[in-house]
């Protein structure tokens, strides 16, 4: 559980997400801050700054007569019934710079008989009491004709918290919690949908990256719409794939050729030997020549089998191509003195495969099935439409030993000839190469391999690439 969680933690899909949630609950908070602030220091500094902003605004839009004298303030009609309706709790007044008060909202001088007026009157913020109601109260100024003109508004301080706590924190706080949801959904919608375009790519390069094996060191990892900072890592693979194909291919290279260039000298002692009179050493060495001939012959069998291109895929019919191997095994079945089953379940199969390729592999799979029967037992070969399975009746293998059997040059106990341990491998490479899969298992008695044809429903399922 614990490797999973450090994995996910580890992901770019979560850190970016990570990042996107950070964001919103900062967003959030900053937001919320702002609120607790505004609840902290409501009683004074918000207030202040309310009306002095709103002094100001009402001297900027004084609107004069002919004379240069105002006459009225320019409100908008969606307040003007602010000042008429609420004359106990908000009023404002204007003066022109010697102090002299030119005309005053509903409230009357009697609501500003307790406010301090200065001579001149000064721009600023002040308080004063009106029938016992604390007033917060500020001067706006504007010039106009060469005089200073001044504009003066109080607000009831019952009024803001009154404005402020039931209307305006309370639609705030609300507006956070709309805002939090929807900044919630735009938020994980948008990390979803941009993890998901962004981290496409990626994903198709794992899943490329993936399928290459020593089958296909040729293919490369596509570059194209990976982002910025990952594409110097794609380049970088591709050039160390471009040295492992290099490596590979020098390593193929050189056994086909050691393989083939041994070939020529084994022969020609073989036929000095035969030429030498029959002797016990002489029986020896013949042997020991022979023994040599076959690890080449494999090695030089395994190295063509693993190269791709050696391959030729054409339509192949199964139960015809089986029977041959039989029949070719069959001189060595009687010598042994065991006998071979041919049973076709599904004769009239026909497989694109390479028809070389796949004779050396029943062949291989026929000839461990003989070295390993007993006396008078059989080997049977049953042809299948998914698959075909060849089976002994010997002692078979102890079951840590079935993984190894596949291994180069691995030899098991009760053969009995002296091969060179490759005849499996090269069945395993022929077997990948046509995207089949190659098995063992244990039987009683005895061990049968089954070479799966990978079906779908009775139908043949080929990888495209290896018909073209």
């Amino acid at each position: 559980m614990r490797p999973r969680i450090a994995e996910h933690l580890n992901s770019i899909s979560f850190k970016v997400l990570l990042a996107f949630v950070l964001g919103m609950v900062l967003s959030v908070s900053l937001i919320a801050l702002v609120l607790v602030t505004a609840l902290v220091f409501k009683n004074s500094i918000f207030a202040e700054l309310e009306v002095d902003q709103a002094s100001q605004r009402l001297a900027e839009h004084l609107q004069f007569n002919t004379e240069g004298i105002p006459v009225r303030i320019g409100f908008n009609d969606d307040y003007r019934w602010l000042f008429e309706s609420l004359a106990q709790e908000v009023a404002y007044r204007v003066l022109d710079q010697s102090g002299t008060v030119i005309f005053h909202s509903a409230a009357g001088p009697a609501f500003w008989s307790a406010a301090d007026i200065s001579q001149p009157p000064t721009t600023g913020s002040f308080e004063f009491k009106s029938d016992g109601i604390l007033m917060d109260a500020a001067t706006g100024s504007v010039k106009h004709g060469g005089q200073n003109w001044f504009v003066q508004i109080a607000v009831s301080r019952r009024f803001i918290y009154f404005a402020h706590e039931v209307f305006g924190l309370a639609f705030l706080g609300k507006g956070l919690f709309v805002l939090s949801l929807v900044l919630s959904v735009v938020f994980g919608a948008c990390a979803h949908f941009t993890l998901r375009h962004t981290l496409k790519p990626l994903r198709q390069l794992s899943e490329a990256a993936a399928l290459i094996s020593p089958r296909s060191l040729q293919a490369r990892l596509n570059n194209n719409n990976v982002p910025t900072e990952i594409a110097p890592m794609v380049n970088s693979f591709n050039q160390a794939l471009e040295r492992l194909e290099h490596g590979y291919r020098v390593q193929q290279e050189f056994l086909a050729t050691a393989a083939h260039e041994l070939k020529t000298p084994l022969a020609l002692i073989r036929a000095q030997l035969e030429l030498m009179p029959p002797t016990e050493q002489r029986n020896w060495l013949l042997h020991d020549v022979s023994y040599m001939s076959r690890q080449v012959q494999q090695l030089l069998l395994l190295a063509e089998a693993s190269e791709r291109q050696n391959y030729k895929f054409i339509p192949v019919k199964m139960p015809q191509l089986v029977a041959e191997a039989v029949a070719y095994l069959q001189r060595m079945a009687d010598a042994a003195q065991v006998k071979l089953n041919l049973e076709l379940h599904a004769p009239g199969i026909v497989l694109p495969a390479d028809k070389g390729g796949l004779f050396t592999l029943l062949k291989n799979l026929l000839e461990n099935a003989i070295q390993h029967a007993p006396e008078g037992s059989a080997v049977s070969v049953d042809v299948f439409s998914d698959n075909i399975t060849v089976r002994d009746q010997g002692p078979g293998i102890e079951d840590a030993q079935l993984p190894k059997l596949f291994d180069r040059f691995w030899r098991g106990a009760h053969k009995r000839d002296t091969g060179a341990g490759l005849g499996l491998t090269i069945c395993r490479e022929i077997a990948q190469a046509h995207g089949w899969a190659l098995s063992a298992h244990k039987m009683q008695p005895g061990l049968m391999f089954r070479l799966q044809l990978h079906t779908d429903n009775g139908v043949p399922v080929h990888n495209e690439l290896l018909l073209t």
